[in-house]
């Protein structure tokens, strides 16, 4: 009889799935198991070729993780080969090799010679259906009779003197899964490519049939800013020193958080400025374009953090304000490129000033005013809305640049001018190079409000405010 978190789970999978495969492996560490994923188990300066191999063999369910893009990976096919070998020495009946769609997909004709087995002889697990994840737990409990776990207490983490800390709890209910499409587009802002991902998130109920989604983000390492060619580059074209703000380019190591699915709208805004009062009082309806489904705008730094403290206190999870590491890690979602659709964006992909262009593009429609959330493609996080829309503040203290600033994604205080905090992503009334992936706005202060502002939040289990 074996515990869960006995159970090590091999995921095999092509790189450009890594996004969600990365949503998968921390789904399954919250529920108990064991995964192993090259990217986060492999040991610096271990021969990768080696062990692999090691890994799939030491494991009790080797999960391929398929989609179109497999077929064209030769590592991911020697991997379901030496999966398929070690099935064919097991007892017959064991489940230990489950072929698993992230996409409809065909799946591989391969075989193992040795055994005489074949992958399609293997009834499959489709992911992205809804019961995805129920389904995989269900082949788990089959082949193994599990133990209860013991329940874990909350790690408390010490923060300096006179700060309150809040231990937020884990979401109550499982995740549930949410299917997407994404885009990239050339620098002519043509369509070139159409993906479809999954990514995992919770709701959270505000009551009146209004909740708010928040996307699990998986941890990891990217490059924050713009390196200084490029900013050279940028401040040729468009005769503007403020592109040196996003300098010195610099790695950054992420923790998984949850994020917002949308800015925060008018409806949930409502919901909770309708609370007792913490610290301010808050307008229940201070936007300039009204609608319920619209991002809420016209709110200060103030207002937004008094509403995270409020939702943390409604749900007894901690909200806050993102990071700026957090903001740009989350918008990029794994690319490097200016947008996350590519090397440019156009009207029929953000909302913008579309009738200004970046790159190549054909001039668009500038709509003059907020849309609902969720109406453009989201990235591969499955995120809505990071370019264009309404800036979202941030929760640091302003910095002219990146010099000294923290490389573990937290929220950088120290040394800051603390009147402003860094805006992100830019608004319905900017021009495309205001809505990259890296732009930074010190062009208001805490205090103000705009018809360009807003905000979505953030909640982070373990970690404090």
């Amino acid at each position: 009889m074996k515990k869960k978190s006995e159970i090590q789970i091999f995921l095999a999978h092509a790189s450009e799935d890594k996004p969600a495969v990365l949503a998968l492996y921390n789904r399954l560490k919250q529920a108990g198991y064991k995964p192993w994923l090259d990217e986060e188990d492999l040991i610096p300066g271990q021969i990768w070729r080696d062990e692999i191999p090691k890994a799939i063999k030491a494991s009790q369910i080797f999960l391929a993780c398929l989609s179109a893009k497999s077929a064209k990976q030769g590592y991911i096919q020697r991997e379901l080969r030496i999966a398929l070998d070690t099935l064919g020495q097991m007892l017959p009946g064991t489940i230990f090799f489950i072929p698993m769609r992230l996409e409809e997909c065909e799946i591989p004709d391969l075989r193992s010679a040795e055994v005489g087995l074949n992958l399609r002889d293997i009834h499959r697990l489709d992911y992205w259906k809804e019961n995805g994840f129920e389904q995989l737990e269900r082949a788990i409990t089959y082949q193994f009779k599990l133990e209860p776990e013991e329940l874990k207490q909350p790690v408390i983490v010490p923060e300096e003197p006179k700060k309150p800390v809040i231990v937020p709890e884990e979401p109550k209910q499982l995740l549930s899964v949410f299917n997407f499409e994404i885009v990239r587009v050339n620098a002519k802002g043509e369509e070139i490519k159409k993906e479809s991902k999954q990514s995992q998130y919770f709701s959270e109920d505000l009551g009146n049939d209004i909740t708010l989604e928040m996307v699990a983000i998986p941890g990891g390492t990217f490059l924050m800013g713009t390196e200084d060619e490029e900013i050279e580059k940028l401040v040729k074209k468009f005769g503007w020193e403020g592109f040196r703000r996003e300098r010195p380019q610099h790695q950054v190591t992420v923790p998984p958080f949850f994020i917002g699915k949308y800015p925060i709208t008018q409806a949930q805004w409502k919901a909770i400025a309708a609370t007792a009062k913490i610290d301010i009082d808050l307008e229940t309806n201070p936007s300039n374009f009204k609608g319920d489904e619209l991002p809420v705008e016209s709110v200060n730094w103030y207002e937004a953090r008094e509403f995270c403290k409020r939702l943390s206190r409604e749900t007894k999870r901690e909200y806050r304000l993102p990071s700026e590491a957090e903001w740009e890690y989350a918008c990029r979602a794994g690319t490097t490129s200016p947008f996350y659709f590519g090397e440019t964006i156009t009207g029929k992909f953000a909302n913008y000033r579309a009738s200004e262009t970046y790159a190549e593009e054909a001039k668009g429609e500038y709509r003059q005013q907020t849309t609902p959330v969720g109406q453009f493609p989201p990235n591969a996080f499955g995120l809505y809305d990071m370019h264009g829309n309404v800036w979202e503040w941030c929760a640091d203290t302003w910095h002219d640049n990146y010099d000294g600033a923290p490389r573990d994604g937290s929220v950088w205080t120290e040394n800051g001018n603390d009147n402003h905090s860094s805006l992100r992503g830019g608004s319905w009334g900017n021009i495309p190079d205001s809505c990259r992936s890296a732009i930074r706005s010190y062009d208001y202060r805490r205090a103000d409000r705009d018809i360009y502002i807003g905000f979505r939040v953030v909640c982070v289990f373990g970690r404090t405010l």
